[in-house]
């Protein structure tokens, strides 16, 4: 058992830390923006279609790539993958290209193995976020993965930052039918560790994560500033927000 200090706040006698992945303990922009360039190159390379038609796929996909950085809407990063992927399908079907379905099912696919076989290019850790895992562990306080990626990507995204050793347990999109808002990722969790939700605590950089943990009645959630959300907007969902994960601090207790 450990407590945690925000500020001056310290939110005590925490058994389980529940992290979002993209945003709040890996770079949300560099790797969602290369995940979705990518797609869109390989969509436009199929169909022949000219860069600006590629700028375009991935903008409606979520992704700014003049600015490198993700559209505060989403859908990528905020959405599940169903919803992405019918967001390029939609923009295709609108430019006079039907029955394209498979094909951006396919290219996702195709994505999926490239990174997979050469994921450090895809990923980075967000500051603070190996020391905080670590200390969570050392304390004696498990920690989980609730993310909207699949969970083996999720896996092996932790695995190649070199966190798979100091997560606990890992849900994915494809382990739940609800997606968050909705706490059934939490409720999974809790399930599994049998920990109180009185015990548990939810970190992450959208409403979504934050309004998660509220939803599923923890004893907090924390916002960080890393990913799409503002200030203004986790201030209206939670007393608990900073900078990033390395101004979370890990107290150790007597009662372990």
């Amino acid at each position: 058992m450990a407590d945690i200090k925000i500020g001056n706040e310290v939110i005590d006698d925490i058994r389980l830390l529940i992290f979002d992945k993209d945003g709040t303990l890996m770079e949300l922009h560099y790797y969602w923006t290369q995940m979705v360039g990518l797609r869109a190159a390989l969509i436009c390379e199929n169909l022949k279609l000219d860069k600006d038609h590629a700028e375009k796929i991935a903008y409606v996909m979520g992704a700014d790539m003049k600015s490198g950085r993700l559209r505060p809407e989403g859908p990528v990063g905020l959405k599940k993958r169903e919803v992405v992927l019918q967001a390029a399908v939609d923009y295709l079907n609108n430019a006079g290209y039907d029955d394209v379905y498979d094909l951006c099912f396919n290219v996702f696919q195709q994505v999926d193995d490239i990174s997979s076989r050469e994921l450090k290019r895809f990923v980075k850790p967000i500051e603070g976020a190996a020391e905080l895992l670590r200390n969570a562990a050392r304390f004696g306080c498990k920690t989980a993965i609730a993310t909207i990626d699949r969970r083996e990507r999720a896996r092996l995204a932790m695995k190649c930052l070199g966190f798979a050793d100091i997560i606990d347990l890992v849900v994915g999109a494809d382990d739940v039918s609800r997606p968050k808002p909705d706490p059934e990722q939490i409720h999974f969790l809790l399930n599994a560790f049998s920990i109180d939700r009185s015990h548990a605590v939810m970190v992450g950089d959208a409403t979504t994560d934050v309004q998660m943990g509220v939803n599923a009645g923890l004893k907090a959630s924390i916002g960080v500033l890393t990913g799409l959300a503002t200030k203004e907007q986790l201030k209206g969902i939670t007393p608990y927000v900073v900078e990033d994960v390395s101004k979370i601090e890990i107290l150790n207790t007597s009662e372990g």
